[in-house]
Order: structure tokens, then sequence, then C-alpha cells
């Protein structure tokens, strides 16, 4: 019914205009008794089969939903009634900023693909912090970045501030230096300064009592010899694992009218890419950090990919647009043939 019904209508308008209306649809519908359960009884699968352990968190199944969607952790209750087994929130800062000047987010139909440039526009880490205390037994992923206007040299603070602020209402964490939206925010992939960023975060959890796992969020666009620096950086600083990956900024074999737009590229022209990060990550470190694979994930068959390529868990955004909350169920009923 989505991509008969409803996708028609709502890619008639522009498409950050439209996220928001999703938003208000969703928690209005969401509040009508029955309704909830409604969605879970289309969309979820629960079978104890697809639960997983992974850096030492039980997810009820391996499929989650990417950061970006749920910037500010204003939906993630809902969104979860759709069948995910976990949602991660943000990328949040550690003060609100608008994001960068509309228009900033660009369907490509002809492609399966977005283009976006948001910027992290978000409302700040203080503010996520008190929704996410209304949590209802959700998994969550808390994705940190540093502000716009915060020099490369100060990044470091800015994480911390996110860090310490999340600590107590997230399950895991995900350093985002991997956008292309945030000025010389991928500088900080280079050895040197992620070593030391991540290094201090992990200084930092392993003070606590109990602490969390800390993931490091990719590019697509890395080198073969960065990718290798990744693996040397997760052995030296000991994170839990890495995210496979965040949008592209290639524009290989693209034939829409938007393709040109800057920005971060996602959906299906990401696919194989990012499937390609994966394996060489897990074969090149033997396997030694779980890696979440996300990137043109549109089908059950997609997903797959990702598993056998050495994803641990998978994360669905542009697919989910696409191809609406049936993707989800398709996906686990899949996994479940599997077994």
């Amino acid at each position: 019914m989505y991509k008969i019904l409803i996708r028609p209508i709502l890619f008639c308008f522009d498409p950050e205009k439209v996220h928001y209306f999703t938003f208000s649809a969703i928690r209005f519908l969401s509040r009508i008794p029955g309704f909830p359960a409604l969605f879970r009884s289309l969309y979820a699968v629960n079978d104890k089969r697809l639960e997983v352990e992974v850096f030492g968190l039980k997810f009820k199944n391996r499929v989650g939903l990417a950061a970006g969607f749920d910037k500010d952790a204003r939906l993630y209750n809902e969104l979860s009634n759709f069948g995910f087994g976990f949602i991660e929130i943000g990328t949040l800062t550690p003060k609100p900023q608008a994001g960068n000047p509309k228009k900033r987010l660009f369907r490509l139909k002809e492609d399966s693909a977005i283009i976006n440039r948001m910027g992290f526009n978000n409302g700040g880490v203080v503010d996520a912090v008190e929704r996410l205390k209304k949590n209802k037994n959700v998994l969550i992923g808390g994705n940190i970045g540093k502000n716009k206007i915060t020099d490369n040299h100060d990044a470091v603070t800015d994480y911390i501030i996110c860090f310490d602020a999340l600590f107590d209402v997230v399950d895991y964490f995900v350093v985002n230096v991997s956008s292309p939206n945030t000025p010389n925010l991928r500088e900080l992939q280079e050895k040197e300064p992620l070593t030391a960023l991540l290094k201090t975060l992990q200084h930092r959890n392993n003070a606590k009592s109990a602490p969390k796992p800390i993931l490091l969020k990719i590019a697509p666009d890395l080198t073969n010899e960065q990718l290798l620096d990744i693996i040397d950086i997760v052995n030296e600083t000991r994170i839990a694992g890495v995210i496979a990956t965040n949008t592209t900024i290639a524009r290989d074999r693209l034939s829409s009218e938007n393709k040109k737009e800057a920005g971060g590229l996602s959906g299906k022209p990401l696919r194989q890419r990012s499937t390609e990060v994966i394996r060489f990550l897990s074969q090149k470190s033997n396997g030694a950090f779980p890696i979440i694979g996300v990137g043109g994930i549109h089908s059950a068959n997609d997903a797959m990919e990702k598993i056998e390529a050495g994803a641990a868990l998978i994360q669905l955004y542009t697919g989910f647009i696409y191809e609406g909350p049936q993707l989800v169920k398709e996906i686990n009923k899949q996994l479940l043939k599997r077994l």
C-alpha cells in the first residue's frame, strides 16, 4: 500500500516538509488507541530466533533505523512499532544549530537515492536527553558530532559534552566524523586526530562503572590504506566497532537531474561501495570487531548481502523512505528463512 498509494503522494512535495509532515502523522496516529498495536501487527516480526547479541547488547532483531531520521529523539518510541530492533538518534551536537540553508534535501527518484546537506540540524543534546528519559524500552544508539562553529582543534570537547550528557539515556554511542556536510569534519578521520579523539572518549567511558559500546561511523570514500588505518585505530583504542558507511560524495552513474547537488548521497547507488567497505574491514581485521552495515539497503536481498559481507547488524534510512516499513518485515522474514 505504501509504494502504490502513499509514496506517490508524498513524493509530490518538498522532501524536508514531507519528513516533518510524516513525523506529525505518525505521532498523531500513535496517540489513537489501537494504532500502535496495529503498526506492530503489520510490520513487527516477534520471534526469539531473531535476537542477537552484539558488543554486549541484546538486539531483538538485526534491523535498525539509521541516524539522521530521528535527529532529536522525538519519535523513537513510535518508530519502534514498525519492527526495528534498535533506533539510532542524532547526530546531536552540544549547542542547537539550524544546519545549512534550505533547500538542502533532494530526491533522486530515477536512482532511488537522496542527496542531503542538512548540516547536523538539531535542537542540541540537552533537549534530546529530556525526551530520551521517556524511553519505553527501545534500544537506542546516540550519534554524536561537533557544532559547525567549533574548530577541529577543539572538537574533542564537543564530543565529550555529548557523551557525558547522553551516557545515562542511550545504550551505545556513535562517533560521527564522516558527514560531508559540516566543513572540515572529515579531516577528523585522519589517523592522528581520530585516534586522539577515540582514546579520550574511551578513557572517559572506562572510568564509568558500566562502560557503554562506542562505535565509529566512517565514510564510504576512504581508500583501502585509510580503511587499514581504521582497523589499526579500532584495535588501538579498543572501541566496540564500526558503522559502514555514511553518505558518499561520489556521483558515479547517476541519471537524476539533482545529481549535481552538493551533499551526501544515500540510497541504491551506495549499495555496492558500502558492501565493499564492510567486506574489506571484516576480512582484513579477521572479524576482530562488529560492523553495522548501512547504505543502499532497499530489499531483503540487499540486507543479506551486507550480513554475508560481515555485518552483524544493519540499518535503514533511504530504503525505509523509498520502500516503506514493509521492508523491515521483509528483511526479518528473510533472516528467519536463513536460520
